[in-house]
């Protein structure tokens, strides 16, 4: 049996339909990761599978307790981490984790020794003993994540931990995530909007938006199911209306190597297998048709790329695009 495993899993509020039928089933020691954007159902369905919410149809496991009947068997063997840090800032780190320890009917030396562990681990020894106010943004993240690992759980659930974080604090959490999961065994189910921290820490993810999964897989079998690079043309503002749209992706479907088009706010997104080539007759296609470029430019598929060409959109919610053409181009 999976550590964590849902089959048709739905979470209703009244007349809208959060999480719309998701099948999961994550293996014992897996890193694995919920991609999408907000209001997409990932915290919906974290706080189902953690027991804190009640699902409204569908079946969900944890650890091979169902949700329904056993949550006091989940909360022994599994740790949280929300998108708000939860500290008591008037005491210090180490008071923190021992705090959490007792919550967790943990005592003694036994206590005292696996909160050294823990300091150690986030590297929060030399201010153990400051008061949590001090404490840097980075360093509350870090520590928060160290309440949660107390108890030493077997399933650890992160929702979008890492959000607010300067690239420096980011890439310190994700080593020790990333030793978590080596070193220790822990089975981490991660959700995240984004696409850097998917494509290094998970060794398979499913893609979420409207509380569905539309595509699943590791983060370089996704990106392969792009095939061939992405090609943005940015247009000039006269010609960035849905009709130039229109006319622009007729152009471009002819080239050879074309597999893909889509439009998004101010031009269209090609996936193309030879990308790269395909530039100087765009160039001329487009100053034949007199129609003005801003840019080109040209990159390898990004997990990004691959939600653009399930859903029409980009994962940010500001880079939704205007209108979509989908599907293959003869």
């Amino acid at each position: 049996m999976g550590a964590i495993e849902t089959r048709d899993l739905v979470k209703r509020y009244r007349d809208v339909e959060a999480v719309k039928g998701i099948t999961l089933n994550i293996e014992q020691g897996e890193f694995f990761g919920f991609l999408g954007p907000n209001g997409a159902g990932k915290s919906t369905t974290i706080r189902i599978l953690t027991t804190l919410s009640k699902k409204t149809s569908g079946s969900a496991t944890v650890a091979g307790y169902d949700v329904d009947t056993d949550a006091r068997e989940i909360r022994k063997v599994i740790g949280v981490q929300s998108q708000e840090t939860i500290l008591d800032l008037d005491l210090t780190g180490r008071e923190n984790l021992t705090l959490q320890g007792h919550l967790q009917r943990l005592h003694g030396q036994a206590l005292k020794a696996r909160v050294g562990e823990l300091l150690d681990l986030i590297e929060l020894s030399s201010v153990a003993d400051k008061t949590v106010a001090h404490y840097s943004g980075g360093m509350k993240k870090r520590l928060d994540l160290a309440t949660a690992l107390v108890h030493k759980p077997r399933i650890l659930f992160l929702d979008e931990p890492t959000t607010g974080l300067d690239p420096q604090s980011r890439a310190a959490m994700w080593e020790e995530l990333e030793t978590l999961n080596r070193d220790e065994g822990v089975t981490i189910f991660l959700t995240t909007q984004q696409m850097e921290e998917a494509d290094r820490l998970c060794r398979r993810l499913a893609i979420i938006d409207h509380g569905q999964i539309v595509a699943s897989g590791s983060p370089a079998e996704l990106k392969h199911q792009i095939g061939g690079d992405t090609m943005t043309l940015t247009l000039a503002d006269g010609a960035s209306d849905n009709a130039s749209k229109e006319r622009v992706q007729g152009i471009v479907s002819g080239l050879n190597g074309v597999t893909n088009i889509v439009a998004v706010e101010g031009g269209i997104v090609v996936y193309a297998k030879n990308a790269s080539a395909l530039v100087p007759d765009i160039v001329r296609l487009f100053d034949e048709s007199q129609i003005r470029l801003t840019s080109i430019n040209v990159a390898s598929a990004s997990l990004d790329d691959v939600f653009l060409q399930h859903t029409g959109r980009r994962i940010r919610s500001e880079e939704l695009t205007k209108g979509t053409y989908r599907g293959p181009v003869h």
